[in-house]
């Protein structure tokens, strides 16, 4: 009776030992792609701010936990910023498109590292569970040529995707170091979007017909 006990208890001590060091790797795996829009305001007390921001973004999955990012994106001044910057006006001119300053931003990381370790990702309300992080240097345009924050040298950018407990990737932020050159534009508070629902390769292709 007491081999026998032994003898189960061995087992499962072996079966133990074996899948505890996978349980403890395990992850979520990360799509190949994936993509979605961004909608946020730098805060008023930046450089010349506040400035509205709208655009896309999207990832693309390496090997050696490496990813290439982009982003385009639109930026100009709200009402808000109108309002209190009248110019040489009488009442300030909402409907004046040149008054709002509007241009351009490409953002670009190439072989970026990506790491499960999301501690440092800005917190959601509602809360999220942090997914991945991308962390590199990026290339920044303005309006098609390099913003010329570019020349006072390279920036950091940290990209956090999270995600709920009904869709795995939801939420996005772009946050760029504080004190790097692009910070001075962009300003280093988060800048928020949204995740769009990953498709398979197959739903592409109906997509197309």
């Amino acid at each position: 009776m007491n081999n026998k006990v032994f003898g189960w208890a061995v087992r499962i001590l072996c079966v133990s030992a074996t899948a505890l060091p996978f349980a403890a790797l395990a992850q979520a795996p990360i799509p190949e792609h994936l993509s979605g829009i961004i909608n946020d305001y730098t805060p008023a007390t930046g450089v010349a701010g506040p400035w509205e921001m709208h655009g896309t973004w999207s990832v693309t999955m390496k090997r050696d936990f490496k990813a290439d990012f982009s982003a385009v994106m639109t930026m100009e001044h709200p009402d808000s910023w109108i309002a209190a910057n009248p110019g040489t006006s009488a009442s300030p001119n909402v409907d004046s498109p040149t008054a709002r300053n509007p241009h351009t931003h490409h953002i670009t990381m190439t072989d970026a590292m990506v790491s499960y370790r999301t501690t440092g990702c800005p917190p959601d309300a509602p809360p999220t569970m942090g997914r991945f992080v991308i962390t590199g240097q990026p290339s920044v345009t303005g309006n098609g040529t390099s913003a010329p924050f570019e020349a006072k040298g390279p920036s950091t950018l940290t990209v956090c995707v999270t995600g709920g407990t009904e869709v795995e990737f939801s939420n996005v932020t772009l946050e760029f170091a504080a004190m790097s050159p692009a910070s001075g534009h962009f300003g280093s508070n988060p800048i928020h979007g949204v995740v769009r629902f990953p498709r398979k390769p197959d739903e592409r292709d109906k997509d197309r017909r």
